[in-house]
């Protein structure tokens, strides 16, 4: 790690400013930044042994099993929610299959574990912040909401069009985040994908090329992952009787 030391210099200056401030959270900064580390060099050791020697159902198996693991980081967000981690893991499985499965079929990208598997992980983080704005915005809405759903319901709506208004509201507010970036991309900065490429020696309209990949792909996987969380949420959130679930606030 030959530049760690100067970036070591960077979590300090978080911290010094987190006790400055009296934020509370230096503690936190300091724990999130020794996990990062940690994490990174165990899972760039274990991708250094899959590329080699898993092929493609070791690949499809590690990005499966990130979607579980994103999946649980998303239900936080649902707290409160009926089967809020089913309605994510699908949310997220399902945008991540669709998004992969374009990009194979059409030929932009290989099965090769070494292309399968970054491009997999940054589909299913995608998927995941999309997935945990739907299932914030719903859990908002259940509670905030409900007398104007219950209304709704009492005047004869069935529970999918009393609440369409809120889902509708809740997959928009997922989208925002992506499509604001993608408007912007490359005017406000430059993407992580583009500039690590560049500064990797390849050409710029090169490097362009592949990040107008990620962002598309991105911009896919965040509405199907959104939309089905959605969906699959709403199943949920209504009892036999066709009330709406309380939810704590």
């Amino acid at each position: 790690f030959p530049t760690r030391r100067s970036s070591d210099l960077l979590v300090l200056v978080a911290v010094g400013i987190a006790s400055w401030q009296r934020l509370g959270i230096s503690r936190d900064v300091v724990v999130a930044a020794v996990r990062a580390l940690v994490q990174l060099v165990a899972v760039g050791a274990v991708l250094a042994w899959l590329f080699l020697h898993a092929g493609l159902l070791g690949a499809l198996a590690w990005i499966a099993a990130m979607t579980v693991i994103a999946a649980f980081e998303s239900r936080r967000r649902g707290a409160g929610l009926p089967r809020a981690l089913l309605a994510a893991w699908l949310g997220i499985a399902i945008g991540t299959l669709a998004t992969l499965g374009v990009l194979v079929v059409g030929g932009v990208i290989s099965t090769e574990p070494q292309v399968l598997i970054p491009i997999g992980g940054m589909v299913v983080s995608g998927a995941m912040q999309a997935s945990s704005l739907t299932l914030t915005s719903l859990r908002r809405s259940a509670s905030d909401r409900r007398p104007a759903v219950e209304a709704a319901l009492s005047l004869g709506l069935g529970p999918r069009e009393a609440f369409a208004g809120e889902l509708r509201t809740a997959v928009r507010t997922a989208l925002v985040p992506s499509v604001d970036s993608t408007k912007v991309v490359g005017l406000i900065a430059l993407p992580g994908t583009m500039t690590g490429l560049i500064i990797a020696g390849i050409e710029p309209l090169e490097a362009i090329r592949y990040q107008i990949i990620v962002m598309y792909m991105l911009l896919a996987a965040w509405a199907v992952a959104a939309l089905v969380t959605a969906r699959a949420a709403e199943r949920w959130m209504f009892d036999d009787a066709e009330r709406l679930v309380r939810v704590p606030v």
